[in-house]
Formats: structure tokens, sequence, C-alpha cells
């Protein structure tokens, strides 16, 4: 059985597998790296499209979302990403004929380039290399294909990089690369299609909180995603878990941690847009929104619901037992365990579950990063040596190590969901 014809039967076998993948951003990460596969490609790239405003004209642009590179990916230690310049930067590229992501967008059609330093002059467009200074890669053979939907709507377009043969030389891409690379397409599509509604649902949740309260934005609750997300797996890797388990897990707790503090949507707006830091009295009603977000989810119908539960009701949980809302039902509000006054005692260690603990860490962190209304954003060094401080304390100590372990990741996911101006 010749290697294409192995390609094309991985191809159909892929379609279950993506569909699998419920989070967005785990999904588009999955297909650059199953493109780059089935053709045998060095490096790539993965654009979406999105909106975009200039001179309060309305359009649409690409977006460089995800970049994987074998070959620079070797120079960074085990469990890391290549912190690439391009993606740190959002590298935006407009639909138009002069560059080939651009031309493959608006033509919608296969781009295939044997020699990226030597397109044809009769092309309109040409090639940025300044990605290969700054890197020191060589960027030569090219396949950029669309991503279309069954409607006709562009959702991106992919960009793979450097095909290599058996003996790991640099060759142009065939036509067989075109005819796997159409059939991938399709399926890649399908699977975009429903992971984008179901962000799109959540997002519109958490809309309604932002609605409420103006600190709740899509960007930050992203963030928060992206950062719990890379705390776990570097946890779940110490721990030898399998990788497909890690997968699975990414997606849940992305999406539980994007519903952190859905239960704000039941607190005053006295409390909520208060311009100001709240008096005791209005913390302790702010503090209900944990056990208002967990009751959400009563009826769990699965893991991501009881997941999401867990972060709603335990995120504001301290290591130390100083947190809230503590040992509450959250659906009857009756105390579970309390102190000798009665009142609720704090979860400490890990009677918080684990995403609760990964979860507090992230939102903190963003929310010293970000402007709120009662404070200015804090500088990077600052943040970074309060989370420190707080390892032990409000923090489980094992994960504030990971934090910094995987601060890199955590920097390029910041830069990826910039608040919007």
């Amino acid at each position: 059985m010749s290697e294409k014809v192995t390609d094309y039967r991985s191809i159909i076998s892929l379609n279950s597998e993506l569909n699998k993948v419920q989070d967005l951003d785990h999904l588009l990460e999955r297909i650059l790296f199953e493109a780059r596969r089935v053709v045998h490609a060095d490096a790539g790239s993965i654009y979406v499209r999105q909106k975009s405003y200039k001179g309060g004209v309305a359009g649409s642009e690409l977006l460089i979302r995800y970049a994987q590179n074998d070959t620079l990916n070797k120079t960074v230690p085990p469990g890391q990403k290549m912190n690439y310049s391009l993606l740190a930067d959002r590298i935006t590229v407009a639909i138009d004929e002069k560059s080939i992501a651009g031309y493959c967008a608006l033509n919608r059609s296969i781009v295939n380039i044997a020699d990226m330093y030597n397109i044809s002059g009769g092309a309109p467009y040409s090639f940025n290399s300044s990605v290969d200074r700054q890197t020191g890669y060589k960027t030569i053979s090219s396949l950029t294909f669309p991503l279309i939907a069954a409607n006709g709507h562009l959702l991106g377009v992919i960009q793979v990089i450097n095909a290599m043969n058996s003996e790991r030389n640099i060759v142009p891409f065939s036509a067989e690369d075109e005819f796997l690379i159409t059939h991938l397409a399709t399926t890649a599509t399908t699977a975009l299609e429903r992971a984008s509604g179901n962000r799109a649902l959540v997002l519109r949740m958490m809309k309604m909180s932002e609605l409420r309260d103006p600190k709740e934005t899509g960007a930050h609750v992203n963030r928060v995603g992206g950062y719990a997300v890379e705390i776990y797996d570097r946890w779940a890797q110490k721990r030898g878990i399998p990788a497909n388990e890690r997968e699975s897990f990414r997606c849940i707790l992305r999406t539980g941690a994007i519903l952190h503090d859905v239960g704000k949507v039941a607190i005053s707006d006295t409390i909520l847009k208060k311009p100001d830091r709240l008096t005791p009295e209005e913390f302790v009603v702010m503090q209900q929104h944990t056990l208002y977000g967990a009751s959400l989810f009563d009826d769990p119908q699965s893991l991501t619901d009881v997941v999401a539960q867990e972060i709603a009701l335990t995120h504001h949980e301290n290591w130390n037992g100083t947190g809230y809302p503590g040992w509450v039902d959250p659906v009857t509000k009756e105390v579970i365990k309390a102190d000798e006054n009665g009142m609720p005692l704090g979860r400490k260690g890990e009677e918080i579950p684990l995403f609760g603990r990964i979860v507090a860490i992230a939102d903190v962190y963003d929310a010293l990063c970000s402007k709120r209304v009662y404070k200015e954003a804090w500088g990077d060094e600052e943040t970074l040596t309060e989370i420190k401080a707080m390892s032990g304390t409000k923090f489980d100590p094992e994960l504030v190590d990971i934090f910094f372990e995987v601060l890199p990741n955590i920097l390029q996911t910041r830069k990826l969901y910039p608040e919007e101006s």
C-alpha cells in the first residue's frame, strides 16, 4: 500500500476524531497538526477570519491564530511551545491579492508554491520573509488552502510549509498533496463549524455577565480559560497522564473556566457596577455569585457541567482555608461544615477541587494584569511577585510553581486575547 493511500485513509478516519474535540482552540491546533502530518510538512500556520473595522467601515481580515514548527520546536524545553513572534504580535493579513494567505482567502483557491524566494514575477502576491529573518528558519515550499463552510462562509486559511521527503529533505508539495489537503479541509470545516457554535453559545452566556459586569469581558474569560489549560496540561504531564486523557480534560476545563463567574448575573447592579472598591457588606453579597453560578449546574448532564459547577463554586477558595463560600450546598444554601459560630468553614488544601485551584490562579493573574475602574493594570514584575507571594496561602504551591514553568505559554495566551479598544 502506498504512503499516499495510507494518508487518504487516515483523513477518512480523522473525521470522527476531530468531531470528538469540543474546544475550539484545541481543535484549531489539532487541525493544523493533522494538515501538516498528512502532507509531511515541517511547519505551518492557521489563520482565522475575523471582523475588522478600518476607517469606520466593517470588513474582514485574517488573524494568525496558531503556528507550529517541528524544527524550531526542538530548540525549546520539553513541554513548552515555541514563542513565535508572529503569534505574540497578533499579525493580521488583509483579504486581498497582496499576500499569499490573503490571495487564497479572496479567491478561495489553493496556492502551491515550490520556492517562496522565487515566486513567479506574474503573481500578484509576494512573500514576507520577516519571520524567517527573526527566527533563522527558511521557508521554501508552501501549500496554502482555504477553509470554507458548507454555506460558503470563509472560516480561515491554513498554510503548511516545507514538505519533507523520506530523507527529511525539503521538496515541493505535489498534486497528490493538494488532493489530500482538499479532503482534509472538508473534514476540518465541519468540525470547526460545530466547535465554533459551541464556543459562541458559551460566550453568549458570558455576554449576559458582561452586560451586567463590565469587567467580565469575552477577552478576560478566554484568557482565564487559556491560562487554566496551560497550567493543567503541565500538571498532568508531570503525573504521566496519557495525552488522550489530557486532551479530553483540556476541552472540559476551558469551558468550565470560561464560565467561572457566570453567577454574577444574579448580583445587583449597584454592586457589580460600583466604580470603587466594595464595602465589607457589599463584598459579602458579591461572594454569593459562587453559589449562584454553581446552582446553574445543579442537574449536570455531562462531565463539563460537573467541572463547571466545581469551578464556579470553588475558584475563590484559598489554599489555607480563608476563602469563600466554604462548605455550603450551592442549591439549598445549607452549611455543610461549620465553625463554632455556625459559619461555613472554608475549603482548604486538596479539599478544593484541582480545577478550582487552577482557575483561582488564572483568574487572579488576569485581574492583576487588567485595568479596572478602581485600579490601573499592574506591571508584569509586580504581578508575578504577588502571585509568588500568595503561594501556600491563597494558592496551591505546586500549581504556582507550574504557573511559572509555563509562563511563556501564559504570556502567549495573554497576547492572543487582548481587550477590544
